[in-house]
């Protein structure tokens, strides 16, 4: 029982900096810092995986501790049999699945946990800790002919870092999309203008639940030539920023700036005519005049009323509309992948334009598309007006 109580308490800890920074950490029972960990992830401080590979290296840190092993006895076969726990969906030779009570990890957190795990025992071993390890770990391969294709590698390099702990890669050719004709029934069963104007925004914007709730009215430039001079139309800039009440962020950090009380940079998303009256009957409506937070979405009911509204409950608030709907389990990422699919088709499978339209950062479709498309351009403008059915 005391053992249980011990792994349960090394956790990751969050940091407030003066200058409104998040940093994370992990601490050991009773308060002092892992410092080996402490060392890895200020790397990462300010990157965006900061929160993710804290919480993916407190879950392996305690595995260790529960199999009576460290950072310095730990053997590459030992990570094999992690990577295997994790993601075990049933009782394994060895025992239950790791992480009792949790869902394991799919593939994307897999590979995530093998990214971090690489990552911490070759620094680890940089620093003369488990130098065996951090050499089974450091291995390269030869560029593949995608690899040369995507940036001419075949210039540059000879070799490229692999990772023997990620697994097999999947691609889901079929993403959760939206059942047909959702976003009509879901406007019939929300209950305040607030909601309509979420399933409006997500419908047609392509946004991530986080930047959603993280948006600030100054970012939103909704009148075509707008002052910041980045977009002729109408468009909102999606600002990263940390320390928010809510505690919402962007994933993507592209920088930004209030020059002149005018938000310039971020990443700039165009919005619809439908996304624009929402607006305007939700400030007309429903937001509180005396709320000074300046944030876009807030809460409706007591006792949090007018504070701004976290992510979390507008989960909450598409799932139940969902079974309202009797649509089933309704996420909100469901709506940027069926945003995805439309711009898809309706830009003839122009991967540049639907990765701009949404915003995507992936490391793939970065890598493989060495193009920026111009958010004024025709195609562009075009693409988008179908997939709001305006065309």
């Amino acid at each position: 029982m005391a053992r249980k109580l011990l792994l349960g308490q090394m956790r990751v800890q969050e940091i407030h900096h003066r200058d409104g920074r998040l940093s994370y950490t992990i601490v050991q029972p009773g308060g002092p810092l892992h410092q080996p960990a402490d060392r890895y992830l200020v790397q990462y401080e300010g990157r965006g995986t900061d929160r993710t590979y804290a919480y993916l290296l407190v879950d392996h840190l305690r595995w260790l501790e529960m199999e009576g092993l460290s950072i310095e006895t730990v053997r590459f076969e030992d990570l094999e049999r992690y990577m295997g726990a994790v993601g075990a969906k049933v009782s394994i030779p060895f025992g239950s699945p790791w992480r009792i009570g949790k869902r394991p990890y799919g593939n994307s957190a897999l590979s995530g946990a093998a990214a971090c795990l690489k990552g911490f025992y070759i620094h680890q071993a940089g620093l003369g800790c488990n130098r065996a390890l951090g050499q089974q770990l450091d291995l390269r391969r030869m560029p593949t002919k995608a690899d040369r294709s995507r940036a001419f590698l075949g210039h540059v390099a000879s070799t490229m870092p692999t990772n023997p702990l990620a697994p097999r890669r999947t691609r889901r050719r079929h993403p959760k999309m939206l059942p047909d004709g959702a976003r009509g029934y879901l406007l019939e069963v929300v209950n305040s203008v607030r909601d309509h104007m979420v399933v409006d925004w997500l419908s047609d914007g392509g946004f991530r639940v986080g930047e959603l709730c993280g948006l600030h009215l100054s970012d939103l430039h909704l009148r075509a030539n707008a002052g910041c001079g980045e977009c002729r139309w109408p468009h909102v800039h999606v600002c990263h920023r940390d320390g928010l009440n809510n505690r919402a962020r962007a994933k993507t950090k592209h920088p930004w700036a209030l020059e002149d009380g005018v938000i310039r940079g971020g990443l700039i998303k165009r919005v619809s005519p439908a996304m624009i009256h929402s607006y305007f009957e939700y400030m007309t409506g429903e937001y509180p005049r005396d709320a000074a937070h300046g944030m876009l979405l807030v809460q409706q009911h007591r006792p949090g009323r007018g504070l701004p509204w976290a992510a979390e409950g507008a989960r909450k608030m598409v799932a139940r509309a969902g079974i309202r709907a009797a649509l089933g389990r309704i996420r909100p990422h469901m709506f940027r992948h069926s945003f995805a699919n439309s711009v898809l088709d309706a830009s003839n499978g122009n991967l540049v334009v639907t990765r701009d339209a949404g915003g995507w950062a992936s490391v793939e479709v970065v890598d493989e598309i060495y193009a920026h498309v111009d958010i004024n351009d025709p195609v562009f403008d075009a693409a988008l007006r179908t997939a709001w059915g305006e065309a």
